[in-house]
């Protein structure tokens, strides 16, 4: 809530001081050492001379919004693992595990007969595969996105450029009730943040950061559907692009897209093959919430939510590198790990999760 404070600063303040209480109790001396503008030190002193916190947060339960930070075991893992991931999230609605399958449909607000008509071919195949539709509630493509996804009986999440409480546009907010039932709004600006412009560009990447892919419909050159795919190549995500007429507006930033590099979506089944997301279903049907033996469990108990390499898994484990890769493989079809390139893996947990084995369970 303190301009000037973004996770990149936080981070660093929080290498200094060790924690957030530090930071917020710091004297202005402290905090000019390290570096810390002055307009940004004014900010931080006048903001905590004039607010209580504790007043804050209890307007925001009051709202049923729910706040995520970095370390919370439901923050979402795939946004985790992104470069500056917000520290802050404020949600309305749940996001879900299931959402850790998740492709994001973006594109123009001036959404042509054939961008409508491919958004909902799009976001129709992506939901009946079980996968959860990511955008950003803009008029235009992203709310034929939602809407078919939520009509063809999936989830859906909306990221916002305005607090969660503020809906933007209005014209979406009975759209937006349907996703606070059925997927959620999620916004890394405060409660209350009002729709500005320069809010929309960052938000962006939370949309891609959610998400595996990032497929762009219409979008013109200088568009934020574009922003979101440059976004996903930076955070090593694939990016979509759907081919249009070369004399329309609105397909010139799919088309450029595909020019530099984005594969063009001819039909949305392409999308779960390159992803290898054929198997959506049946990895939610095999998951199990407990480890099955005694080298699941130990391995599950080392792997965490930053990735580590399979070598250092077997380091730790002490197990032969077959069995730890044959562990890996099945386990990641349960949906209990994930590898996120290069022979490395981190943990897919719930809240509260341990690392008791069937048979231990059980036996208790």
């Amino acid at each position: 809530m303190i301009k000037g404070i973004g996770a990149a600063r936080l981070r660093a303040m929080l290498d200094f001081f060790g924690d957030v209480q530090s930071i917020w109790n710091a004297p202005a001396d402290t905090l000019r050492n390290i570096g810390l503008p002055t307009t940004v030190i004014e900010n931080l002193i006048k903001f905590r001379s004039d607010v209580c916190l504790d007043e804050i947060f209890e307007r925001i339960q009051k709202q049923n919004i729910q706040v995520l930070i970095w370390d919370d075991d439901d923050y979402p893992v795939r946004l985790r693992e992104i470069n500056n991931p917000p520290p802050v999230l404020y949600v309305r609605g749940k996001i879900s595990t299931e959402d850790e399958w998740s492709v994001a449909v973006v594109g123009t607000r001036r959404i042509s007969p054939y961008g409508h008509q491919v958004a909902e071919r799009i976001a129709a195949k992506l939901a009946s595969s079980g996968l959860t539709v990511v955008s950003g509630l803009a008029l235009g493509v992203d709310t034929v996105a939602h809407q078919t996804s939520l009509s063809a009986g999936g989830r859906s999440l909306a990221v916002l450029g305005s607090g969660v409480d503020r809906i933007y546009p209005s014209q979406n907010r009975a759209l937006a009730d349907k996703l606070i039932e059925k997927g959620a709004l999620i916004s890394d600006y405060a409660p209350g943040t009002p729709p500005e412009a320069n809010n929309f560009p960052p938000r962006n990447r939370i949309i891609s950061g959610l998400s595996l892919a990032t497929v762009v419909v219409e979008a013109g050159l200088k568009s934020g559907a574009l922003i979101t795919a440059n976004f996903a190549l930076e955070q090593g995500r694939e990016v979509f692009a759907v081919p249009g007429n070369i004399f329309a507006p609105q397909s010139r930033g799919p088309n450029r897209l595909i020019q530099n590099g984005a594969h063009p979506l001819l039909d949305p089944q392409e999308i779960l093959e390159i992803l290898d997301l054929t198997r959506v279903t049946e990895q939610r049907e095999a998951r199990v919430v407990l480890p099955s033996n005694a080298a699941e469990a130990q391995v599950f108990g080392i792997l965490g939510h930053e990735p580590m390499h399979v070598d250092d898994v077997c380091t730790q484990a002490d197990l032969p590198i077959d069995q730890v890769i044959a562990t890996l493989a099945f386990m990641e079809l349960k949906g209990m790990v994930r590898q996120v390139g290069g022979m490395r893996y981190t943990a897919i947990r719930e809240p509260g999760e341990d690392y008791t084995t069937k048979e231990e369970s059980n036996a208790g």
